[in-house]
C-alpha cells in the first residue's frame, strides 16, 4: 500500500503533511511511502532525512498516484486530476456544505476523509487535527502581538525606573485561546479571559487568568465542546458589557470562531478608538470575517492607533512542530484504518469505525 506526501502549494503554507519520524513507522509497517522532492524543505525536513527514514522522493505525480494521499491544505482542480482513481484523500477540506473538490473527488471514485469533520471524542483525540493546530496558533498569536506590542508584557524594575505589565485579555477560551492565556501568563502580562460558554471559567482560573463574567441571559455552550451562536439580543449586550473591559486592554486576542458561520464581532470599531495609542489586536478569527470589523485578512493594519493583525495560518509560522503535531495525527488515524496482512497493511471497511465512518465526506 503506497503513501503519498505531496509538496503543499497553497502561498505561504509551509507545512508538510509527513515528517521523517513518522515516514519511518510506516515504512516499518509495510509500507511504501512517496514524498514529493522539497515537500519538507520549508518545515525543516530536508529530502535526505525522508530518504534515510524509508521513502522514496519522487516527482509530484508519483507522490499523488498512491493509495492514501495525506495532504495539509484544501486540494484545487489540478491536485484532484492527479489523484489515484479509487484512491483515498486524508487532509482538510476547509469547506462547508456542498463542495465541488469533494465532488470532483468522488467522480474519480476517491473517498475523503474529511480532517474537520474527526468526531469530538476521547478515542480520537489523539487524531484532532483542528486541535493540535490551533494549540499552536493561540501559542504563535502572542508571540506575534509581544512582537507587536512596543512595551514589556512583564512587570519590569531596574535602576532606570519600572514597567507596569501589559493588561492582556483572550477572547474566547478555546483550545487556541487557553494556549494563548498560558503563553501570556508565562511571558508575564495580566491575563484576563472571556468565553460565552461558562464551563470554561474554571480552566481560565487554573491558568492564572482572571475570567471576565458578564449576564448575557444565555449561555453560548454548543455541541461537541463548540460554541453555538448567541441570538441578536445576546450579542447586543455582550458588546456593550464587553466595551468597557476591553478598552482597558493593552493587548486584545481574539479566538471566537462558529463553525461554518461568520465570527461573531466582539471587538466593535467604537472599543478600537478607545484603546490606547500602541495597544495591539491580534484576531485569530480574521480568515472567518474576524471578531474585529476593522480587521484585514493576511494584513497588518493600524486603525485608530492600534495594531490589528490579521493574519490567517499561524500554524505555518511554526511549521516544524506544527507538521509534527500534524503528521502524529494523521498516522494514529490511518493506524485504525489498516490491519497487518502477510504481504502488508490491509485496508479495513471505513465504515465499521465510527470515526472513520463520520470522517468520509
Amino acid at each position: 500500500m503506497k503513501i503519498g506526501v505531496p509538496l503543499e502549494t497553497r502561498p505561504g503554507e509551509a507545512r508538510v503533511a509527513s515528517t521523517p519520524e513518522v515516514v519511518k513507522k510506516f515504512a516499518a509497517k509495510g509500507f511504501e511511502v512517496l514524498v514529493e522532492r522539497g515537500a519538507g524543505v520549508r518545515a525543516g525536513y530536508p529530502d535526505t532525512e525522508y530518504e534515510a527514514a524509508g521513502a522514496r522522493v519522487t516527482d509530484r505525480a508519483g507522490a499523488y498516484d498512491t493509495d492514501l494521499l495525506l495532504k495539509v491544505r484544501r486540494p484545487d482542480a489540478a491536485d484532484v486530476a492527479a489523484m489515484r482513481q479509487g484512491g483515498i484523500y486524508i487532509g482538510l477540506m476547509e469547506g462547508c456544505g456542498e463542495d465541488e473538490m469533494v465532488a470532483a473527488m468522488r467522480a474519480k471514485g476517491i473517498r475523503v476523509l474529511a480532517m474537520e469533520r474527526m468526531p469530538r471524542t476521547s478515542r480520537a483525540q489523539s487524531m484532532d487535527v483542528l486541535s493540535s493546530q490551533a494549540n499552536i496558533a493561540g501559542y504563535r498569536a502572542v508571540i506575534e502581538a509581544a512582537a507587536r506590542y512596543g512595551r514589556f508584557f512583564p512587570m519590569m524594575m531596574t535602576s532606570a525606573g519600572s514597567a507596569k505589565p501589559a493588561r492582556l485579555m483572550v477572547l474566547g477560551a478555546g483550545v487556541a485561546g487557553l494556549q494563548a492565556i498560558a503563553t501570556a501568563r508565562r511571558l508575564g502580562a495580566e491575563v484576563f479571559g472571556y468565553d460565552v460558554r461558562p464551563e470554561t471559567r474554571e480552566q481560565i482560573l487554573s491558568l492564572g487568568a482572571k475570567p471576565i463574567d458578564l449576564d448575557l441571559g444565555e449561555t453560548g455552550s454548543g455541541e461537541g465542546g463548540y460554541a453555538k451562536e448567541l441570538s441578536a439580543e445576546a450579542k447586543a449586550r455582550q458588546q456593550a458589557a464587553l466595551a468597557d473591559q476591553l478598552a482597558r486592554a493593552h493587548v486584545i486576542i481574539t479566538t471566537a470562531q462558529i463553525p461554518c458561520r461568520p465570527a461573531p464581532v466582539l471587538v466593535t470599531e467604537a472599543v478600537v478608538q478607545r484603546l490606547r495609542p500602541g495597544s495591539v489586536i491580534v484576531d485569530l478569527a480574521a480568515g472567518s470575517g474576524g471578531n474585529c470589523p476593522l480587521t484585514v485578512p493576511d494584513q497588518v493594519v493600524e486603525r485608530h492607533g492600534v495594531v490589528i493583525v490579521g493574519h490567517t495560518n499561524y500554524p505555518s509560522m511554526v511549521a516544524a512542530d506544527a507538521s509534527a503535531f500534524y503528521a502524529k495525527n494523521l498516522a494514529n488515524l490511518i493506524e485504525i484504518m489498516v490491519d497487518k496482512g502477510d504481504a502488508g497493511p490491509v485496508l479495513k471497511d471505513l465504515m465499521q469505525d465510527d470515526i472513520t465512518a463520520a470522517m468520509l465526506g
